[in-house]
This record gives C-alpha cells, structure tokens and sequence, in this order.
C-alpha cells in the first residue's frame, strides 16, 4: 500500500477531493472521496464497455497475484478471495468496490482488470488514500521545562504515532516562524537556542490531515532570569544612589525591589554588618543617630546563580543635628521611672556626663563613654542609668528628683556642649 500524501492548500479540512484517474475511458471515484478510517469506502467505476465476464481488484502497483483482492464472475455474481484480502473487500455486481470499515492500511494503488467474452482485458489504475482519526499528540522536553535566560536551550518534540502535519502554538496562539524558531524537516522537533524570558509560557503542537486534528495539553515553560535592576524604594520613590535626610525619632521603610524570576533571596547590611533580616523591606522604627550609614539590598538568584545590590545613605535630617532633651513621659509621677531623652547627640562623642543641677562635679550624677564604660558621681543615689546615646533613666522618682539637669558632652575634638533640662514630678494622689 502507498503512503500517506500531505493535503495541498493552508487548512487540512478544506482540501480538494481526490479524484482517482485510470488509464483508458475507465475512471475510478472514490465515495467518501476523503474517507477517514472506519468509514465505509466504495471506489466507483465509471466508463465500463463490453459485454464482460469477469472482474479482478488488485491492492498493489502491478498485477501480480500477490496483490489479488478478489475475482468476481459477472454472470454467477460469485466472488472468490484472492491473498491481498482483508476481510472487509466485497466486489459489486458493477465492477465496484466495497471495504467495509476501511482502514489507513488499505491507502495505496488499487488497479481493476476486466475480461469480455472475447477474452479481451483492460486495466485500470487508481490510488486512495484512508486517514486515520488522530490520537492526542504529547509534548516532550529533552530536558527541565525550567532554563535559565540567554544560557539553557529549548528543545520539544511532539510525540505522535501517525505520519500526519504538525504545527505548533504558544499560549493558544500560531506559533509564527522567526528567525529563532528552529523547526526539524518534519515539524516534529522544536528548538530556541538561548532561551529568552519572553519566551516563557504554554507550548502545544496539534497533529492534522484532511479529516481529522488533535492537539496536545499545553507543556509550561518557565525561564529564570535576574536579578536586574536592582533598586531601593521608599514610599514607591527609587533611592538608589541617594542619601535620605530622615527627622529623629521617626520610622523608616525601605523596600528592595529588582528582575527576578523566580524571586530572589534578600540580604540587608548596615556600614557592611549583615543584619538578620531575610525580606524585601527593612524598618528603621525610631531613627536616632546609632542607625545612620550605608543601607545595602544584596540580592541572589539561586537559579541562575547571579547577584546584585543597591543602597542609601541615610542621615538624621538637619533639624535633628541641634541636640535637645525630652523626658519620657513627659510629666511622670511619684514612684515612675523616667527617661531623659536626649536627640541630635554629637556623632564623635568622646564622653558625656549628667549633672543633678549646675555642672559642677559635687552634681555629678555619672559619665560615661561610648563604648559603655562609665563612672559614677557624688551626686548618684543607685537609681541613675546612662545610655550610649547619652539619655539618662532615673528609676523610681520621689518628689526630690524635681528640677533641673545638665548634660555636659565633650567630641573627639575637644568641642564641650551643654544642655539642661527642666523635670517635673507629679506627686500621687
């Protein structure tokens, strides 16, 4: 039997039929003249002369007895199977041909012999063609349906038993041919070299002929790429690069954001300190001036195994750099503990100290230096803690603890400021 042949025009269901010709005035017709397998095939006979006495139906390119369907006598209408039969041939009274339920094996040539009374033959060729009714294809990758952008290749093949057309679609839509698009001779291979991140989605390819389609489950490719662009945000504002004046004691959100796919992993550091922090946004909750310095956003593709950072300066805004003292609570009562908070402190402090009064040493409450060593005055009663951001906590207050307090701070640079601070008592009702 002969094989398949591609339908001509661009819709494999809009097809001209197959008219089969044979040599002579006899012409052969197939009925359906597209017929799909299990249909019930008739090839016509047309152009018929003479009184005739037999016919033979042959399933092969010559008359050879190899190919012999059937033999049929004219005026007995007796049939005798020849070794080409299938079981489903029955020659008609008209020199007609039968097959029941035809099958995508009985495509091929078929020639029809006559034989008159004077034992005279004429030979007619023919050719049909069964299409079967195609199976759902399937999408393979020869490897992940994950690659990395501009380094991994996409390789596909539609997996299909039948000889049938392919074509292929992207996201439900024809795929067009590019210049990328790599097809193999028989459509069944599909391949992009370097694939692009544009290029990520739903792959399917769709098996045809003339009577029959059938498309495959979509194959979803995914492409990792990134990080890039790798920028700080704050209230959706980009801040790469700047330096962010920020008013003492106030909040702070920062936001990380890059390309990245899938999402990467976020590292925050501080003048080079890791912090444990593993999100896309770091909160400065209460600024003071131990948190100024250099924000760093790092962050890594486990994927495609790339990286990248951005950061910010941030500073306490000028209105913050005049050092002032707050107490916390504002009013506190008899028996409360109290902080003496104290905003915009020198950035190279050497040492401060607190005075119960004027700054005189009889005063001293205590000093202390940065590092966190520090001694304590004439004036301490036990109660009195310092902080390295120079702010003092007095514990348990009695009515006595009213009144002023000096804080006394000296730089690195020898520069001496002094500030005092009125603090009020409330007695307990």
């Amino acid at each position: 039997m002969g094989g398949a042949s591609s339908p001509p025009g661009p819709s494999p269901l809009s097809s001209p039929a197959l008219v089969l010709r044979v040599g002579g005035e006899i012409t052969i017709t197939p009925q359906p003249a597209q017929p799909a397998e299990g249909d019930n095939l008739t090839l016509e006979v047309q152009g018929l002369s003479g009184e005739l006495l037999a016919y033979n139906w042959y399933a092969g390119p010559t008359l050879s007895l190899a190919y012999l369907v059937a033999s049929y006598i004219v005026s007995t209408g007796d049939e005798t199977p020849g070794p080409a039969h299938t079981g489903r041939e029955a020659v008609r009274p008209d020199g007609g041909l039968d097959i029941h339920g035809a099958l995508p094996g009985h495509s091929g040539t078929y020639i029809l012999q006559t034989l008159n009374r004077q034992f005279q033959t004429e030979v007619g060729y023919g050719h049909v063609q069964v299409y079967e009714i195609l199976a759902q294809p399937v999408v393979t990758a020869n490897h992940s349906m994950a690659l990395v952008e501009h380094r991994d290749t996409l390789r596909l093949q539609c997996g299909s038993p039948s000889p049938a057309e392919v074509r292929w679609f992207f996201n439900g839509e024809a795929l067009p041919i590019t210049a990328r698009l790599g097809l193999s001779p028989d459509g069944r291979t599909l391949t992009r070299a370097g694939v692009r991140r544009e290029e990520a989605g739903a792959y399917q390819c769709e098996v045809w002929n003339p009577v029959s389609i059938s498309r495959s489950e979509p194959a979803n490719l995914t492409v990792y790429y990134g990080p890039e662009r790798v920028a700080i945000l704050q209230d959706s504002i980009t801040r790469t690069g700047c330096t962010l004046k920020v008013d003492f004691n106030t909040s702070l959100t920062l936001w990380c954001v890059s390309r990245s796919c899938p999402e990467p992993e976020y590292l925050w550091a501080v003048n080079g300190r890791a912090l444990k922090n593993g999100q896309d946004h770091l909160n400065i909750t209460s600024m003071t001036a131990a948190q100024e310095g250099t924000y760093t956003c790092i962050v890594k593709n486990s994927k495609t195994l790339l990286s990248g950072s951005a950061s910010v300066v941030v500073k306490l805004s000028a209105a913050a750099v005049a050092m002032t003292i707050v107490p916390v609570p504002t009013k506190p009562t008899e028996g409360q503990d109290v902080t003496l908070t104290v905003q915009g402190y020198p950035k190279d402090l050497l040492v401060y100290a607190w005075y119960r009064g004027p700054a005189s040493e009889p005063n001293r409450l205590l000093s202390q230096l940065p590092s966190g060593n520090w001694i304590a005055g004439p004036a301490h009663t036990g109660r009195e803690v310092g902080f390295a951001n120079c702010s003092l906590l007095v514990q348990k207050l009695n009515l006595t603890d009213a009144g002023r307090y000096t804080l006394k701070t000296v730089t690195l640079q020898g520069k001496t400021e002094t500030l005092e601070v009125e603090l009020q008592v409330a007695p307990l009702e």
